[in-house]
Formats: structure tokens, C-alpha cells, sequence
């Protein structure tokens, strides 16, 4: 197999042993595994190490999102073609045949959007499905900006495997309580804020941007198909947004006083 129909497995990592040893086995087909820790203080590097994965850190500093440390190990990966796992995701034995044979079609796009499976109270979430990701992608044409939740800049074509292909799906083993749901609200609105400050958001956006996150979650998106726990995180999907808008608020009108 030429150089260019490899694939090197990206996880980035800070504290992840909890599921790091199956999202590992997961990925033991690919012809890389590389892992980027931010100087993790459980036994995440040690399970990286002895499933003989090729390790290297990103000092975390004062870092507290992810993406830097993303632009950096894709770039440190050996191989062109990059697949960029989270350390609480399994790839599908479908997804890697599938994966192997689209780089070697001739026709592949430089970049491949992939639906990822969530779940939420032990269920899966149909109102969280296909939850979308550009997570394979050539890695010399690729930027990660430093911006949180942020998708990475493909400089080339970029594709979508169908929401219908199920099996393809990403498998997201997080299966985050309410009160993981609210400490991340916080945590994420706040690094939200620079990219929202210029929207200018006012009072009515408290009422209409919430009420539309909900309306989305729970009926366009088929939440209501997920009985209660469709219908508390529908409300905790529109609180992030009611969160993001306060904060831009309190933040405007504390600067004129």
C-alpha cells in the first residue's frame, strides 16, 4: 500500500483513561495510532504506550480547549490521510473498510464529514443524530483554527457520509448526566462569547433563541421520539442557548455603566 493509502488514527487526549483502551482497540487496523496528551495526570499515556501507540505532548499551559493541541497532531501524524477520533469514540470496523476503500477509489474528497452516533440517560438520541463531524481529511491541506467546537478548514473538496449509513457512525461513548450538561454550559458559553459579541444580541433573543433551540431539538429533530430524556435535553439544549445570550447581555451593558 502506497503512502498515500495510509491512514494514521489522531486521538487527542488530557485525563482520558477511562475509555482510551476501546477507543484504542477500535483503531488497531489503521496504520498509525498516534496520541497527542496535554500532560495528563492519569494513566493516559501509560494505556497509549502499552497498546504500542506512537505518543507526543502538547504542553497544556494555559490551554483549555482542545483545538490547538488538534492543529498540532495532525500535523504530527506520518501518514497523509488523518481519521481525528475524541478519546471517548469508537470507529466501527465498517468506517475503517470504508475509510481504506474511499482513499483508494481514486475519487475520494480531501475532506469526509461523518455522522456520529450520542446518547444521553443511557439511551440513544435520535434528536442528536447524525451529529455530523469533519473528522477524515488530508492532512497537508488541512488548518484547525484555535477556536472551540470549531470544525477544521479543508483547503479542497469536502463530502458527507449520509446520516442513513448508521453503520458508518461514530459511536460516542459519553454518556454525559444533567449535571454534566450544566458545568459544561458555562465552561462553553464563556468561550463562545469573542465569536457571538458581534451579533449584537439583545433582550427578544433571550425568548426567540432559546424557544427555536428547543422547537429544533424536540420536533424538527424527533426529540420527542426519546420520551423524558429527549424532552430534559431538548430544555438543556435551549438553557446553553438562554446562557450564551445572558452572558453577552450582562457583559454589553456591563461596559456602559
Amino acid at each position: 500500500m502506497g503512502k498515500d493509502n495510509k491512514i494514521s488514527a489522531v486521538v487527542n487526549t488530557y485525563n482520558a483513561g477511562r475509555h482510551l483502551q476501546r477507543v484504542i482497540e477500535a483503531l488497531k487496523g489503521f496504520d498509525e495510532i498516534l496520541v497527542c496528551d496535554m500532560e495528563s495526570t492519569d494513566r493516559t499515556v501509560e494505556i497509549a504506550r502499552n497498546n504500542g501507540c506512537r505518543v507526543v505532548t502538547f504542553p497544556k499551559a494555559g490551554h483549555s480547549i482542545v483545538e490547538p493541541a488538534r492543529e498540532f497532531a495532525i500535523h504530527e501524524a506520518a501518514c497523509e490521510w488523518v481519521l481525528v477520533v475524541d478519546a471517548d469514540e469508537l470507529v466501527t470496523p465498517r468506517l475503517h473498510d470504508y475509510l481504506y476503500e474511499l482513499i483508494q477509489s481514486g475519487d475520494c474528497p480531501d475532506g469526509l464529514y461523518i455522522p456520529r452516533k450520542n446518547y444521553f440517560m443511557g439511551r440513544f438520541l435520535h434528536s442528536a443524530y447524525p451529529d455530523h463531524v469533519l473528522r477524515f481529511f488530508r492532512r497537508d491541506l488541512t488548518h484547525w483554527p484555535a477556536v472551540i467546537h470549531c470544525s477544521p478548514e479543508v483547503d479542497g473538496t469536502v463530502a458527507k457520509i449520509p446520516g442513513s449509513r448508521r453503520e458508518l457512525a461514530l459511536e460516542h461513548l459519553a454518556n454525559d448526566s444533567v449535571a454534566d450538561i450544566l458545568r459544561k454550559a458555562d465552561i462553553y458559553s464563556a468561550y463562545e462569547m469573542p465569536r457571538r459579541r458581534s451579533r449584537n444580541l439583545g433582550v427578544c433573543a433571550l425568548v426567540y433563541r432559546p424557544l427555536f433551540r428547543f422547537f429544533k431539538s424536540y420536533v424538527m429533530k424527533g426529540g420527542f421520539r426519546d420520551g423524558k430524556a429527549g424532552l430534559i435535553h431538548a430544555v438543556l439544549d435551549a438553557h446553553y442557548q438562554f446562557v450564551v445570550v445572558a452572558k453577552l447581555i450582562e457583559e454589553r451593558e456591563g461596559k456602559e455603566i
